[in-house]
């Protein structure tokens, strides 16, 4: 008989498999950044030893979640493998604003869940321009404050997360900048491989003066090959930037919560974190 189970950090990582299988692209070392966030973030529906379906609700402080890695085995879709997970989900996170990046296409189904539609988010990608690297400016994340850098994350994110940013800044293979003018960080971002190209975020920025600088700074830093930004689509600006780059939009997501949309700094989102984790 199938059962709800938390899977181990060993467990999880065919979470990310799956997520690759589906053509999500995953980093290629996300996971220990996600574990150090909320160990017990992945739920499954296991029988015999074999995971049937699987989904993450991750908890941020007291009253933030959000819900990724939304998945079933295909051969065994539309047994109700991936609605039990779901309840799951939604019972690990009950008492919170909850948050996703669901595929457009199924908006009508979580908002019978009472998801309501803030804003989409596009993945531009290809292989990007390389603009010039401002000669002044960007420096390492490890050479300013790591608290200028959780404040402006904090900015456009919903709940604190610093745990989680400190892994995912220091991370082997992961490149973090910083734009510092005038003494002050301005902005910053993070390139990581992933199992195609690079994928940027996040990538967060006062101007889209700083947001170019970073970005073109941060592409110089890995091969040539494809790079993925993930982009809020009514940031103009954002859209803006991804387009000078060379890039071509992909798959959209819509980015919905069970309330209204947490008061951020959007004019700051250049660039997502992770589509699974907000």
């Amino acid at each position: 008989m199938a059962r709800l189970i938390t899977l181990s950090a060993a467990q999880a990582a065919t979470a990310v498999e799956w997520a690759a299988a589906e053509g999500w692209n995953p980093g290629l070392s996300d996971l220990p950044c996600f574990l150090t966030q909320d160990p017990g973030l992945f739920l499954a529906m296991e029988e015999d030893g074999a995971l049937l379906s699987l989904i993450s609700a991750t908890r941020y402080g007291q009253d933030f979640g959000f819900i990724g890695f939304y998945i079933a085995r295909p051969e065994l879709r539309g047994q109700g493998h991936g609605m039990a997970v779901w309840r799951a989900a939604m019972a690990q996170l009950e008492g919170r604003l909850i948050g996703l990046d669901g595929v457009v296409a199924q908006q009508d189904n979580y908002r019978k869940s009472g998801f309501r539609l803030a804003w989409n988010t596009i993945r531009f990608g290809g292989v990007p321009l390389r603009p010039p690297v401002p000669a002044q400016g960007i420096v390492s994340a490890a050479e300013v404050p790591f608290e200028a850098l959780a404040a402006l994350d904090r900015s456009v994110f919903p709940a604190s997360r610093e745990s989680y940013l400190r892994a995912w800044i220091a991370q082997p293979g992961h490149v973090a900048l910083a734009q510092v003018t005038d003494g002050a960080v301005t902005g910053f971002g993070v390139i990581r491989p992933a199992r195609e190209g690079h994928k940027i975020g996040p990538l967060t920025a006062e101007t889209p003066q700083v947001a170019q600088a970073l970005a073109a700074a941060l592409i110089a830093r890995v091969p040539n090959g494809p790079v993925f930004l993930d982009v809020p689509e009514p940031h103009r600006a954002a859209v803006a930037l991804a387009e000078s780059l060379g890039l071509t939009p992909g798959f959209e997501a819509a980015r919905m919560y069970t309330g209204p949309a947490p008061q951020i700094r959007a004019e700051r989102l250049f660039g997502g974190m992770s589509l699974e984790l907000g």
